[in-house]
């Protein structure tokens, strides 16, 4: 699935425009990425988590030369599966859907 695959299943069920589809879909996305820059986690309910990891730094070989590269360390995000997604991935039911709250 792409972006915009996501965004015309976003047209669909909040029966939207494709530029206001394109807007759910964006702000969504920039919301987790500006969480975990701020070294947040993000939880999805029934979806699974997002955060980061540290990654050490390593020496490691250019392939080409086959000279000696230091790897500095960094921050990764990393997703954790929640368990209801594991299941339905391998062939269990879905968990039931629940009405989303609208506030207001």
């Amino acid at each position: 699935m792409t972006k915009a695959n996501l965004v015309e299943e976003v047209v669909q069920a909040a029966e939207v425009t494709y530029k206001d589809g394109q807007i759910i879909v964006n702000t969504v996305f920039q919301s987790v990425v500006d969480s975990l820059k701020s070294g947040n986690k993000v939880e999805i309910r029934g979806f699974g988590s997002f955060r980061t990891r540290r990654r050490r730094g390593r020496t490691a070989r250019n392939p080409k030369s086959g000279e000696k590269v230091e790897v500095p360390p960094k921050m990764i995000p990393f997703f954790k599966p929640s368990k209801e997604l594991r299941d339905v991935v391998n062939g269990g039911p879905p968990p039931p859907a629940t009405p989303l709250k609208r506030k207001g």
